[in-house]
């Protein structure tokens, strides 16, 4: 019998041929009955009179402007949780790729942090949704399902000028993959500012058939006011000045309404399929008020038969009742699956370009 990808809950029970692989500093191919067989490694120093076995290898120190392989999986199958965690760099300066079938090229190219909806991760705030977890302190889990058919390779490149310090579980299972599952994509981009009287571009140059299934932006905010009348919009398959789809504002696109606002205040949420987390200037030196948002299509992917793009408004206000054109930082990461692999298109142009100050 196949394997069922897509568990859940009413699914659980249901017996398969998968199996269950793991890969992770003590572990780095996934073998069956191969991990916590190191010697050597960032626990050994404390491990030395214990031995082997006992969690010699926890981590992994990545240098300065390298590449390091994370998994390199052959057959097929499906991730179906990672976890990590970062320490001695700021996440915009580790860029996560996935790689699917042996292509060149990747398919998810994201600085890390934002892959996992966690662009400010020098202040902790606790995310709790469906496919995306970031849990005290800063233990990021990403639950999309990401299937390939003869194999994965998956990388972290250290865009620092200091030691980069990972710790890392990447958890799949091997199995057959059904010809109608779709490959796992990201895509990046930034705008900052954003020019005047423009919109910020969230996918684009995405060709083939699939579907759009999350949003993540990390928002900052350059003016004083109310910032999210914009519009979100998702042309697909040909459309050219207008969309088929049209939202009705940024905070209804988030799935809040009226500002986020209670009782004069920005009122954090954190749901299954969308959330909004404010970041508050202290008054002195940080003084930038930043929004973290995410909204994930589970239940309502948008599809397209041949092309997609999709891009957001910046809308604040001004005097007279009129809209006005704001000119922020906007980071997006989209997520959609795609029936074949293809480069992601990420506008990841050099490290300065990336960091948040």
């Amino acid at each position: 019998m196949n394997p069922i990808l897509g568990s859940d809950m009413a699914t659980l029970s249901r017996m398969t041929n998968a199996r269950s692989r793991s890969i992770c500093a003590e572990n780095p191919t996934g073998e069956k009955g191969k991990g916590g067989m190191a010697t050597t490694g960032t626990g050994a120093n404390c491990a030395r009179e214990l031995g082997q076995g006992w969690k010699i290898s926890p981590s992994v120190r990545i240098k300065p402007h390298t590449v390091y392989t994370m998994a390199d999986i052959t057959g097929s199958g499906a991730i179906q949780h990672i976890w990590l965690t970062p320490a001695g760099i700021p996440t915009r300066y580790a860029v996560l790729r996935i790689y699917w079938d042996g292509s060149d090229v990747p398919s998810v190219e994201c600085p890390l942090g934002d892959f996992f909806a966690n662009a400010y991760n020098t202040t902790f705030r606790q995310l709790s949704s469906l496919a995306v977890c970031n849990n005290p302190r800063n233990g990021m889990n990403c639950y999309w399902e990401m299937p390939y058919r003869s194999g994965c390779r998956i990388t972290v490149e250290n865009l620092a000028d200091e030691v980069f310090t990972l710790y890392y579980q990447i958890d799949y299972t091997e199995c057959e993959v059904p010809e109608d599952c779709g490959y796992f994509h990201a895509q990046f981009r930034r705008s900052n500012p954003l020019p005047y009287k423009t919109v910020h571009t969230i996918l684009d140059g995405i060709s083939g058939r699939g579907q759009y299934v999350g949003t993540y932006l990390a928002w900052g905010v350059n003016n004083n006011g109310w910032w999210g009348e914009g519009e979100i919009k998702f042309f697909l398959d040909g459309d050219d000045e207008f969309p088929t789809i049209c939202g009705t504002g940024t905070e209804d696109y988030f799935c809040g309404a009226y500002n986020f606002d209670n009782e004069h205040r920005y009122e954090p949420f954190c749901t299954p399929y969308s959330g909004m987390i404010p970041f508050a200037p202290d008054g002195l030196y940080n003084s930038q008020q930043r929004f973290s948002l995410y909204r994930w299509h589970v239940t309502d992917p948008v599809r397209f038969a041949e092309n997609i793009r999709v891009t957001i408004q910046a809308l604040g206000w001004r005097s007279g009742g009129r809209y006005l054109p704001l000119q922020d930082d906007i980071s997006s990461t989209a997520f959609f699956y795609l029936d074949r692999p293809v480069y992601a298109g990420s506008q990841l142009i050099e490290r300065d370009h990336l960091e948040i100050i």
